[in-house]
């Protein structure tokens, strides 16, 4: 069976919502862990067979994301599970510290279409309110392990 990195965040987030909601199950949380392992063994951005970029739009920083993946989004996601960093996050980890610009904002790279019932952004190429707290908080995870 294949998966997809889409598909598989999504379902991730929905089981660690169940989880927090309910407490899940030991079949949710055995599903939940087998989708992050689909993810952490692609390093969260990279094919298992050749180690290529999967897709490079998943290196661009969305807000909101909707339904499609980036690097960011799987991090945070990692982030908000509480777990201590996988080594294999350093690699994303490295690309979003890459990303910071010299005002210590990140950018927003990838609007993704659909309605908007108001902006919460400034649009493509501006800085992101949204992208820069969630830059920040994956950084403070990573960094707050190492220490």
């Amino acid at each position: 069976m294949r998966s997809s990195f889409a598909t598989t965040i999504n379902v991730l987030e929905g089981l660690w919502a169940y989880e927090q909601a309910n407490g899940g199950s030991a079949g949710s949380v055995a599903a939940r862990r087998g989708g992050e392992e689909y993810l952490l063994e692609r390093r969260l951005m990279r094919r298992r067979s050749t180690g290529e970029i999967v897709d490079p739009a998943w290196l661009q920083f969305s807000f909101p994301p909707r339904w499609q993946y980036d690097v960011l989004r799987a991090l945070d996601y990692f982030r908000s599970v509480g777990d201590e960093p996988d080594p294999r996050v350093k690699e994303a980890i490295d690309l979003v510290r890459s990303r910071q610009q010299a005002d210590g904002t990140w950018l927003l790279e990838n609007t993704h279409p659909g309605k908007v019932h108001f902006a919460l952004e400034d649009g493509d190429g501006r800085p992101s309110r949204w992208n820069t707290l969630r830059a920040l908080r994956v950084l403070r995870w990573f960094e707050q392990s190492a220490s």
